[in-house]
């Protein structure tokens, strides 16, 4: 069997979770293919929790890497909401999946705490479990306060998936040595560009152009963290080719993108390769030079 995450024929920028708000909740026992289906929770606390979150927030479950992550433990369970475009995370401990209802989505708060979840989603696609778990299992032996296993993540085809928090970004294709350096470099606020699809703040187009913005800068040593760059959605053009990218110190750049294809691209695995389009960067110009 073919997996789909061994059929690496797109680029990872663009291809990042889209998402401003997260609620991730620790639930050890087993995750339904998708975990608001109704077969994780039941169908009536289902349906308020989709009601709860709709158009405000993603639920990503999450569970301690390894066999302990699987245990049920005691009844109380570790909740983190996560605000992206602020970098801000609030913990909580919870008696049970109802208090998730109880949750202030609307107003920001908490600290920069690094988190740092594998997609192990078996139920999903079997390449979450197969390169996703060894990963987490690395990752936790060094940094164990920061990672956590996670439910789908979106691109299964890039996995090992993982989701950087608080900052919303996603990442593929990861191995052990490139995680450690994301993690290390996460816990001082620090981008990391290897492996980076992109900030789920953005559009594909917006991932695409802070990246290259990104690079260009990390290319000429400069130093970056998460926050820097914005994507300036007032002065982007409604034409999907140019994307202005800020950094927080004054300077703009101009970045033009043109879209392509890449053919044999296999999304699921057991899926039929096709064809698929992405963004790419063609040119970045810095304004006022």
């Amino acid at each position: 069997m073919t997996f789909c995450s061994d059929v690496q024929v797109e680029p990872l920028a663009g291809t990042a979770k889209q998402e401003s708000v997260y609620v991730l909740f620790e639930w050890p026992t087993a995750w339904s293919r998708d975990v608001l289906d109704g077969r994780t929770f039941g169908p009536g606390l289902t349906a308020k929790l989709k009601a709860k979150l709709k158009g405000v927030a993603g639920l990503q479950l999450i569970r301690r890497p390894g066999r302990a992550g699987h245990e049920r433990g005691t009844g109380h369970f570790r909740c983190f909401v996560v605000w992206a475009r602020e970098g801000l995370v609030q913990d909580y401990v919870l008696n049970s999946p109802e208090d998730i209802l109880d949750l202030d989505l609307e107003h920001p708060t908490g600290t920069c705490l690094p988190l740092v979840l594998v997609c192990t989603h078996a139920k999903r696609d079997a390449c979450c479990a197969i390169k996703g778990r060894p990963l987490a299992a690395s990752l936790a032996c060094e940094f164990e306060e920061t990672v956590w296993e996670t439910s789908h993540t979106k691109g299964h085809r890039f996995a090992p998936s993982v989701l950087l928090m608080p900052w919303g970004y996603s990442f593929g294709r990861l191995n052990v040595d490139a995680g450690r350096e994301l993690v290390g470099k996460a816990l001082h606020g620090e981008y990391f560009y290897p492996a980076n699809r992109g900030s789920g703040l953005h559009t594909p187009q917006g991932q695409v152009a802070e990246l290259a913005v990104a690079r260009q800068l990390l290319d000429a040593s400069e130093s970056l963290h998460y926050g820097d760059l914005t994507v300036d959605a007032a002065e982007t053009p409604a034409a999907k080719n140019s994307v202005v990218v800020r950094h927080h110190d004054g300077r703009a750049w101009d970045v033009e993108l043109e879209e392509k294809e890449a053919s044999g691209v296999v999304s699921s695995c057991g899926d039929e390769p096709k064809t698929s389009s992405y963004f790419a960067a063609r040119r970045v110009l810095r304004r006022g030079t």
